[in-house]
């Protein structure tokens, strides 16, 4: 089994910047979406509408625990950093292994989103269809 050395935790920066740089973008489109349906909402008290902001909260509550769980492993990744510098290579394996799951369920958190925005794409995709048949 190889040391775990600086490099490898170091290795994640770019990548979880990156993720952390998508995030904030889904999440900055998402409350400008919300916004946007609020005051439509104001204006036509539509239904269909409470169910396409009810959709955007659950977006928006999973992308800020994609955001909670990235940062939270990128200090981790900082943390085993740490260690690996102060000779505490047992504790900075752990720490790190912390930092990789909690990436993973990041990650995982994401899938779920693409999904429910895929569905909504396709329920709004659906409603036009049906109004182009309409006319």
């Amino acid at each position: 089994m190889e040391e775990l050395t600086l490099t490898t935790p170091a290795l994640l920066f770019s990548a979880i910047s990156l993720i952390m740089l998508a995030y904030t973008n889904r999440f900055l489109a998402y409350a400008a979406v919300t916004r946007n349906l609020h005051d439509i909402y104001l204006e036509k008290k539509d239904d269909t509408l409470l169910q396409q902001i009810k959709n955007l909260k659950l977006r928006l509550n999973l992308t800020r625990w994609m955001q909670i769980f990235g940062i939270t492993s990128l200090l981790l990744c900082v943390l085993t950093m740490f260690l690996i510098y102060i000779d505490q290579h047992i504790m900075a394996v752990w720490i790190f292994g912390v930092a990789l799951i909690l990436l993973i369920i990041s990650l995982g958190l994401l899938i779920k989103e693409i999904q429910i925005s895929a569905q909504a794409l396709k329920l709004h995709l659906a409603d036009i269809e049906n109004h182009l048949k309409k006319e």
